[in-house]
């Protein structure tokens, strides 16, 4: 038979304020994803490309 819930050796402080930093640290972003964030995007040069012929083409240019 298993021992009581109230028979059970309580958790010393310094494991629970080791669990609570490591869900504090886990539960925000990581510095290195929001600079990703935060750098600006690079144009893509095929679709960018493309659509600048397609408009050239258009407006009748053909060189």
């Amino acid at each position: 038979m298993t021992r009581h819930i109230a028979d059970h050796a309580r958790e010393s402080g310094s494991s629970r304020a080791r669990n609570f930093t490591r869900q504090e640290r886990e539960s925000g972003t990581h510095p290195a994803i929001a600079a990703l964030r935060m750098r600006p995007r690079s144009r893509d040069e095929s679709g960018n490309r493309r659509a600048a012929e397609f408009a050239r083409i258009e407006r009748g240019r053909q060189a």
